[in-house]
């Protein structure tokens, strides 16, 4: 692991990357920064040429590719870094030249196990495909299948892993300065954006999670999920059926093969909330470079590195709450965000209700191009903050999730109301799960389970077992010792380090509405 000096100098250098790129100004003006974090931001860009317009996307480029994912996760975080920043962030694709062929076939012999030849009767040494991580090629199987190899970049785990270190570090002394920081909880999100990062590390989970898609996504209409060879996958290398197909963002190439966009819009929201709703397991990396639609009007999906995951609890009151909205009903809403623990109890249910409705009556009823998307952030993070609603990080992939399907059906149909689209998937799975039928079914395994595990919730109970609330527990993050805790870093240099961290990393905190 490495010492303090090395997160600092670390830290110190992304910081004159930031302050190059202009990335440090909304630091400097934001009303959130406290004093000490703006005097160290106006220091970290002393003496640079900033441009006038911040450049966040190639600050996170320069910076490196572990900055790149964490990025394209901060997109969707305009309550930190300003909607600015987040419109910006949203054009930065994990795109880099591809390593010469000569340096990746080593890699990819390794993660077969043997030699190319063996594997394949025909290898394209161009690769189609480069990003941060791994590298795409073409290939033929012996008995004449395509199909596309990805390999894992060599020593990318180990830059990976130490960069993430470091956001752990900093996201552990910015939590600690207290107050909205740490409300914001950067040490859950970047202990949620390490899990993210360690299973696009190991492609045998990625192509877990492409076949576990594929059997959820066989009811879907319209939505393809390619098929894992697992004969030839390894931790390093996986190799999945080729595909073809328009990429989804060409509209004008869609519309002349004769496909109907506003249906595959439509389709492609439906996707989500099947996988999502129904499942709670759902291919979140959904932007427009991961999907295609191919001869048949299907959409492909492909790169399955980021899943998300949500218990059935959750999926309960994420319908509920869409629902509540669709309609109208937002006292329900304020309730289900108080059942489920999102906003401490010590707050009114009536003036929180009355908090989302000045929020939501303006974007029903509208397509989507005639919301103002700066107004409606604005009143989503003012009620974060007055009702003091903590990061629920277990849910951050979702709300990536719905901001990408969002901008992607938008592309596809600038007229697509996303309510409209979402209504009858949401009556109906609601009249299906949380009708009086499925609530008794569910209430007779529910006591079954119950009975069989009644010496256990004894025990549970005797050793206080806490209510449960609307996030599950967390996984425990590794202890950090602050660098003002002793010896040479104490007294004064607590506030300096502490500003320097805030003013250069504070981008790192993510938060979560709902």
């Amino acid at each position: 692991m490495a010492g303090a000096v090395t997160h600092i100098w670390r830290m110190l250098r992304w910081g004159r990357i930031l302050g190059r790129h202009g990335a440090l100004r909304a630091i400097e003006t934001s009303p959130l920064s406290p004093p000490r974090v703006r005097w160290v931001a106006r220091l970290a860009r002393f003496g640079s040429f900033a441009p006038k317009e911040a450049d966040y996307a190639g600050a996170f480029r320069a910076i490196g590719p572990a900055a790149v994912k964490l990025g394209q996760a901060l997109a969707t975080r305009p309550d930190v870094i300003g909607v600015e920043a987040a419109m910006n962030l949203l054009t930065l694709q994990d795109k880099l030249p591809p390593l010469p062929f000569v340096q990746m076939r080593a890699a990819i012999e390794q993660g077969l196990g043997g030699s190319i030849d063996q594997h394949f009767a025909r290898f394209d040494e161009d690769a189609v495909g480069s990003a941060s991580i791994a590298q795409v090629y073409r290939a033929q199987t012996h008995d004449g299948r395509d199909v596309a190899v990805k390999v894992l970049r060599p020593g990318v785990r180990a830059r990976f892993l130490a960069d993430i270190e470091t956001y752990g570090w900093a996201a552990a002394h910015i939590e600690a300065l207290g107050g909205e920081a740490a409300r914001l909880r950067p040490r859950d999100v970047i202990a949620n954006f390490k899990r993210w990062t360690l299973r696009e590390l190991d492609l045998r989970r990625e192509a877990a999670s492409a076949s576990e898609l594929a059997e959820s996504a066989a009811a879907i209409s319209g939505y393809h999920i390619p098929t894992v060879d697992w004969e030839r996958t390894s931790g390093s290398l996986l190799t999945i059926e080729w595909v073809t197909g328009t990429p989804i963002s060409d509209v004008a190439a869609l519309k002349a093969a004769g496909h109907d966009v506003k249906a595959i819009a439509a389709r492609l929201v439906q996707a989500f909330l099947h996988q999502a709703v129904n499942h709670g397991f759902f291919h979140a990396d959904a932007h427009q470079g991961n999907l295609l639609v191919d001869t048949d009007g299907n959409i492909v999906a492909v790169d399955f590195g980021i899943m998300g995951r949500i218990d059935r609890q959750a999926r309960v009151w994420l319908a509920e709450i869409l629902y509540g909205l669709m309609t109208g009903n937002y006292a329900r809403v304020a309730q289900i965000h108080f059942d489920a623990q999102y906003v401490p109890a010590h707050h009114d249910v009536a003036e929180f209700a009355s908090a989302l409705r000045a929020v939501g009556e303006p974007m029903r009823g509208k397509p989507v191009k005639e919301l103002s998307v700066g107004q409606m952030l604005d009143g989503l993070f003012a009620i974060t903050r007055d009702f003091d609603m903590v990061t629920q990080p277990h849910l951050l992939l979702l709300q990536k999730t719905m901001v990408m399907v969002e901008g992607v059906a938008l592309t596809l149909d600038p007229e697509i109301n996303m309510w409209d689209v979402a209504g009858p998937f949401i009556s109906d799975w609601m009249r299906d799960e949380l009708g009086p039928e499925a609530k008794l079914a569910d209430g007779i395994i529910h006591i079954s389970r119950v009975l069989r595990r009644l010496p256990t919730l004894i025990e549970r109970l005797e050793d206080h077992f806490p209510a449960p609330g609307g996030a599950p527990p967390q996984p425990p993050v590794e202890p950090v010792t602050l660098v003002w805790q002793g010896g040479f870093w104490a007294q004064g240099w607590r506030y300096i380090v502490s500003a320097l961290l805030g003013g250069v990393a504070g981008a790192a905190a993510a938060y979560w509405w709902l």
